[in-house]
């Protein structure tokens, strides 16, 4: 039987108190259809539940800050006095000197005074779901009866400011906004004024059942070498005027992968497994991107989550993440960043015709192979206990000595190619 000497010394839970349910339709949304798993459920964490749910995960932690994470579907549709609750629990059974960080990732569309004054009391970290400006983030983000939400988000965060709320914007990168990357970020940085954002490539397969099956995408899914221009186009900007001052998500993880500190996110782990996802009936799931039968480890009140958690069948989800790398990854110049990306998008072929490469891959070697220089010099700053931001007065040095270069002089940067062959030719 698994004990807590089987765990790790924390996991992450989404616990998503309304199931699937939403008040938007969004076009792209792969959770929507895991409604058909409860037929006939009200959709709604009892707060029996609730209180079963924090007080085995709060147990379960060894660490001294403890995330408390709620996602959806649309969590808010819970209604404030449910979060109010979960607050007052969590203090209760919190383990002794234990600090805990409250966040949960809305739509926004519900928010309103109430709401952000809870959230700032409480310190919560709130995940806002925009996919850039209106007239992108319109196109799939609907409502039930196929109207834009993008002017109820807006106003969502705009109360968000008003009190003051940690935001981190989420948007997904999908056919609509995937040849518009530095519109959609300077609409984040100069007109929304974020700082913290994560950009999550849309990889929707296109099947009837909302499982991770088949092989086929759907024309909404982002295309993998667009998913990576996207992301170096973006960091060609940022790296030259915004490091310090806006944190994009990505970028953050690949600055760690080259100082050699462990990733942070499981997307981009060796192995994965320690981040599940438990649904409002207590039905506990391997990852938030399998709440599929073929995931489901059991409910948290036929058996400890501890032992579901430490149990066989999770530790094999999480191992074969790296049991099951093909060989292209294994030889490939950038898998100390990638390995291998998450397994739910690891559905096509390699040029050898090994089944299980990820399906963003080509992107994926792009953009950390476009990043190589830049982040090779912003570890070498952090190793001297130097600002990464003083990267941006380097770039700007090599921008003006490039401006200067003939075709056939070597480049500024010191690759040892030509101009013309480097960064004149728009190469990394």
């Amino acid at each position: 039987m698994a004990t807590t000497r089987d765990l790790p010394s924390s996991f992450h839970l989404l616990a998503k108190p309304t199931g699937a349910v939403c008040n938007l339709n969004c076009q792209y949304c792969f959770f929507l259809t895991k409604e058909q798993l409860y037929p006939g459920s009200k959709f709604r964490m009892t707060d029996e539940m609730l209180e079963e749910y924090l007080r085995q995960y709060l147990q379960a932690q060894r660490i001294p800050e403890i995330t408390i994470a709620w996602q959806g579907g649309e969590p808010t549709l819970m209604g404030l006095d449910f979060f109010r609750r979960s607050v007052e629990l969590a203090e209760k059974h919190k383990p002794a000197r234990a600090t805990l960080q409250h966040t949960m990732q809305t739509n926004g569309t519900k928010l309103n005074d109430e709401w952000c004054s809870f959230f700032k009391e409480h310190n919560y970290l709130i995940g806002l779901s925009i996919d850039g400006p209106p007239d992108m983030h319109d196109v799939y983000r609907v409502d039930k009866g196929g109207r834009p939400s993008s002017a109820r988000v807006l106003r969502g965060l705009e109360y968000l400011k008003k009190h003051d709320v940690d935001v981190n914007i989420l948007c997904t990168v999908h056919a609509a906004n995937g040849d518009h990357p530095r519109e959609v970020y300077r609409y984040f940085r100069d007109d929304l004024e974020a700082q913290f954002i994560q950009f999550i490539a849309i990889v929707e397969r296109d099947n009837e059942t909302g499982f991770q099956e088949g092989d086929t995408v759907t024309d909404r899914s982002v295309g993998a070498e667009q998913y990576g221009q996207f992301l170096s186009s973006v960091f060609d900007e940022w790296v030259r005027r915004d490091v310090g001052s806006v944190f994009v998500q990505i970028f953050d993880i690949a600055l760690a992968a080259w100082v050699g500190a462990p990733p942070a996110l499981c997307v981009f782990s060796p192995t994965c497994g320690t981040a599940l996802a438990l649904e409002h009936t207590g039905d506990l799931y391997s990852c938030d991107h399998f709440v599929e039968p073929d995931c489901f480890l059991g409910n948290i009140t036929e058996a400890p989550m501890v032992e579901l958690v430490a149990s066989e069948k999770q530790r094999k989800f999480g191992q074969d993440k790296l049991d099951t790398l093909t060989r292209y990854c294994q030889e490939c110049s950038v898998r100390f960043v990638c390995h291998g990306g998450c397994p739910k998008n690891r559905f096509i072929e390699t040029p050898d015709g090994e089944t299980g490469l990820n399906y963003l891959c080509a992107g994926y070697k792009a953009f950390f192979i476009h990043v190589d220089r830049p982040m090779r010099i912003m570890a070498s700053l952090l190793r001297k206990n130097q600002a990464p931001a003083e990267i941006m007065e380097i770039e700007a040095r090599l921008q003006a000595a490039l401006s200067r270069a003939r075709p056939s002089d070597p480049c500024p940067c010191g690759s040892g190619r030509l101009s013309k062959d480097c960064h004149a030719s728009g190469a990394p």
